[in-house]
């Protein structure tokens, strides 16, 4: 997990594609499109241009394909005993149930490798209170530090032999290991407060305004947004019956 949210940042902080390039809020509109329409059209036709779409967007952004393939498959877990259940004569239902979650979740994929973190919850600053705000984006990067923590723990165990103790012992080594790790947590979380009082944190973290420049690149999310509402006009007919 560590790897895949690790992978994630990078690739958001250094690629290259023309989507990287585009403003954070065109992005953000954009991915909000584009889960909209997977939620509310009834069309089986607009769903599959969309997924389509999502495909496409992945792909040019040079998101890895391991974890575009994680993202359009695990909501079908979460959506597959729906499908079982809408099982009939017809496909075009189930077809319905299967690629809602998968373009939500691919479009979700693109948005976060091709803009860094910084610029995504900077607009959430604006609209949510200070404190839920402040609170998301210091999450965010405590996350790492938090999963690499754990992911040490976990390795020293193995290491150590707790897997091969009985049943009994090993509750206890997990025990002391997920208390060692809270511990970890709220020292760090001390420690981060007071660098910030050091240097000059006043009680509120300003969020940049980095996702309101505007760039040239900015018309290929044009593009792919008309590209949706004429997918909506030409397919929308495209109905279950």
């Amino acid at each position: 997990m560590i790897n895949t949210f690790a992978q994630i940042d990078h690739l958001a902080s250094a690629g290259h594609s023309v989507w990287h390039r585009s403003s954070a809020f065109a992005k953000l509109l954009l991915t909000a499109l584009y889960v909209t329409l997977a939620v509310a059209t009834p069309s089986w036709g607009v769903l599959v241009a969309l997924l389509v779409t999502a495909i496409a967007l992945c792909v040019t952004a040079r998101v890895p394909r391991r974890l575009a393939i994680a993202a359009a498959s695990t909501p079908l877990l979460f959506s597959l005993i729906f499908v079982l259940a809408h099982i009939r004569a017809d496909w075009d239902a189930p077809l319905i149930l299967i690629a809602r979650p998968m373009v939500a979740s691919l479009t979700a994929v693109w948005l976060v490798s091709t803009t860094p973190y910084p610029d995504l919850f900077a607009p959430l600053s604006r609209v949510l209170p200070r404190r839920v705000a402040d609170s998301l984006f210091l999450t965010y990067r405590a996350v790492f530090a938090l999963l690499e923590r754990v992911e040490r723990v976990w390795s020293a165990l193995r290491l150590r032999g707790a897997m091969a103790r009985p049943v009994g012992e090993r509750f206890s080594l997990f025990g002391e290991a997920v208390g060692t790790v809270v511990l970890s947590g709220f020292d760090r979380s001390e420690r981060l407060h007071q660098a910030m009082q050091l240097r000059g944190h006043s009680g509120r973290i300003c969020g940049c305004r980095h996702y309101l420049e505007f760039t040239r690149e900015d018309f290929w999310v044009l593009v792919a947004a008309v590209w949706a509402a004429g997918a909506v006009g030409v397919l929308g007919h495209l109905r279950p019956e």
